[in-house]
């Protein structure tokens, strides 16, 4: 039976990502700085959670060694909002604790350590459309530490023969807390899902690469999964739903016919979205590891819905 550990294991795609291997029959141990959530008290008895922090490598290194684990899911870092706040925090959290994963990787003969970086290494004047081959420039603290993180996991796989996989991820988006300026998508659906009226801060025209919390977990089990052989790098770029924010609210209103959503659009925010984000070309892992969406954008609103309706304790 496989073995698996979660950093960050207390997070959104932490969570789901547990549920899913649980779901496989593979035992699952999280690593987080804290120790209770309301997301795992579904999962209690059936996972493992060892508190520590990425940044600490004793805590890291006694976390994989003492578990015996086949694989690492590196999911444990800063986002945008407090990087920004402390590039210090974000280099010590981000950067230095990838490192220290990669080290316990390579010095207890992991199997497989899956990475999630992010289209913010981009940056701004990236093209319309991205794929790997696409230059980096990213202007976020968030950014460059993704951006380094892949280059070093991409060295300790040629120097050392770690099997480090990794994904770029669009916005993804699922029930719970979402921090940063791209949050209407998730409030848009859950908002109303909860009974309550949403006012979006963008106009309908905004568009927004998204993809499901339940794909993004799904994608990572494909990944680590796949044949060696087929795979021709590191790093693959994951698409999901490049649409507008009007589209969306229509596919909420025919789910909840009285939802309540206006838009009040803030032209600064509106701004810095159109030069954050673009498409991501995912051909690469749909050819290489036959990754593949498992939910369309209809579907996964109504699983968010249904999700949010189910557990309103979670997210009211």
């Amino acid at each position: 039976m496989a073995k698996n550990l979660i950093t960050g294991g207390l997070g959104l795609i932490g969570t789901c990502l547990a549920r899913r291997l649980l779901q496989d029959g593979e035992e699952v141990v999280l690593f987080d700085m804290q120790t209770t959530s309301k997301l795992i008290d579904d999962m209690r008895g059936r996972v493992k959670i060892v508190q520590g922090d990425v940044a600490n490598w004793a805590q890291v290194a006694d976390a994989v060694s003492s578990n015996g684990v086949d694989s690492i899911y590196h999911l444990g870092a800063l986002l945008t909002p407090a990087c920004e706040a402390s590039p210090q925090a974000a280099y010590a959290v981000n950067l230095n604790g990838t490192f220290h994963v990669l080290e316990a990787a390579r010095l207890f003969n992991v199997g497989s350590l899956i990475f999630t970086s992010s289209i913010a290494t981009y940056g701004a004047t990236a093209p319309p459309v991205v794929n790997e081959d696409t230059a980096q420039r990213p202007t976020t603290m968030y950014g460059v530490t993704k951006i380094a993180a892949e280059r070093l996991g991409d060295f300790y796989h040629r120097r050392y023969g770690v099997n480090f996989r990794c994904v770029r991820y669009p916005l993804v988006v699922g029930p719970g807390h979402t921090v940063g300026i791209s949050r209407y998508a998730r409030q848009m659906i859950q908002e109303p899902a909860l009974g309550r009226s949403y006012q979006a801060y963008v106009d309908e025209s905004v568009r927004l690469p998204l993809m499901y919390l339940k794909d993004a977990a799904w994608a990572l089990v494909c990944l680590k999964r796949a044949d060696d052989a087929g795979l021709k790098r590191r790093v693959y770029n994951l698409g999901g739903y490049y649409i507008t924010a009007g589209e969306q609210a229509d596919v909420v209103r025919k789910h909840l016919p009285h939802a309540s959503i206006e838009f009040r659009p803030d032209e600064a925010t509106i701004k810095v979205l159109s030069d954050m984000f673009r498409n991501m070309d995912d051909t690469r892992a749909r050819q290489e590891w036959g990754f593949s969406l498992q939910y369309s954008v209809d579907e996964y609103v109504a699983d968010f819905i249904s999700e949010v309706q189910s557990n309103r304790p979670l997210y009211e």
